[in-house]
């Protein structure tokens, strides 16, 4: 009775009829094998070479049967360094050793490095297909059932699309009537420079893009490799978000401060920039990791989630930051 892996790891996706040969077999009687037992194999992509014990040592390539010398063992003609995967092996991280090592078939070994079995390359292909529909869906804020993430957008009904768009676009409407009353509290720092208000969208737009770059790179980075190092990472994307907000700063401040002709309102807009990306950044960087943390799909939470605190972040930090510049040039 085949064993019953969770579903989402190799194991739930591997098939099991597929060519394996002893350790010591001539490359002449493997052929024979194969073609004597073609019909009962799933695929032969692939010749898994395996010891006594049935320990995976080594894989062979159809290629590589057919254009060898019959007299050869397997051993000689097997490649040792052979890409595996544990059965509870996250699916997303299969996909990724297939494409990122050029493979069509990833081997499933237990602990010991027992042959289990194989994912094939049109399982890696599905997949990798499904994977991909299902993050671009929770990254904008869908919320599809298991059993309606295949249907075709024109035939799914409307009341589906409603329920499924819906949650995340009424966290918003709470988000905007925030940022609504974060600019009426500073409605006379506006009213004292009025082009501060030409500036809230460009402030707004960079935040966001900045961030759901960040985002999406981690939650990438995760999905692949479930034992990433959260801290070196944190410690690159924190020097790799100062740069890229100092860079922004400074050019906004520039065009803000010579395109306007105010020296003050260039230097607003300047440091806001650098402050609200960097924070911006580093919100939609840490929201996926502690959605991981607690057991929630950072795909499905963090886009909308990210963009809302961001949004909010970024008016506070420009609302301040014009506060305490007027105050020090004694404007308000």
């Amino acid at each position: 009775m085949k064993k019953k892996f969770p579903p989402k790891t190799a194991g739930s996706q591997m098939i099991t009829a597929v060519p394996t040969v002893k350790i010591g077999v001539t490359v002449n009687d493997l052929r024979r094998i194969i073609l004597k037992n073609t019909k009962i194999f799933d695929t032969i992509d692939y010749i898994y070479v395996v010891d006594k014990n049935n320990v995976l040592s080594g894989v062979i390539s159809i290629k590589e049967l057919l254009s060898a010398s019959e007299n050869i063992k397997v051993e000689k003609l097997m490649k040792k360094n052979i890409v595996y995967v544990y059965p509870y092996t996250p699916q997303e991280r299969v996909v990724y050793l297939a494409l990122s090592n050029g493979i069509k078939a990833v081997p499933v070994v237990d602990k010991e490095k027992h042959f289990l079995g194989i994912v094939p390359y049109d399982t890696i292909l599905r997949i990798f297909n499904e994977e991909v529909g299902e993050d671009i869906f929770r990254f904008g804020g869908i919320m599809f059932h298991r059993d309606e993430k295949g249907i075709s957008m024109i035939t799914t009904s409307t009341l589906t699309m409603v329920k499924s768009r819906l949650p995340w676009l009424i966290l918003g409407v709470i988000g905007g009537i925030v940022a609504a009353s974060i600019v009426s509290i500073f409605e006379n720092t506006l009213a004292t420079l009025l082009a501060l208000a030409a500036f809230i969208p460009s402030m707004v737009y960079l935040t966001d893009a900045a961030g759901t770059q960040s985002e999406a790179l981690i939650i990438r980075a995760m999905a692949l490799n479930p034992k990433i190092s959260i801290k070196t990472y944190l410690i690159r994307e924190f020097k790799v978000a100062f740069f890229l907000a100092l860079i922004c700063g400074l050019i906004l401040s520039l065009i803000s401060g010579i395109g306007w002709k105010n020296l003050l309102l260039g230097s607003i807009v300047g440091v806001s920039m650098f402050l609200g990306m960097w924070a911006g950044i580093l919100i939609s960087t840490l929201l996926p990791i502690f959605f991981k943390k607690i057991n929630i799909d950072p795909a499905a939470a963090s886009g909308p989630f990210a963009t809302l605190l961001s949004d909010i972040t970024t008016l506070t930090i420009y609302f301040v930051v014009a506060l305490v510049f007027l105050n020090y040039f004694k404007l308000f």
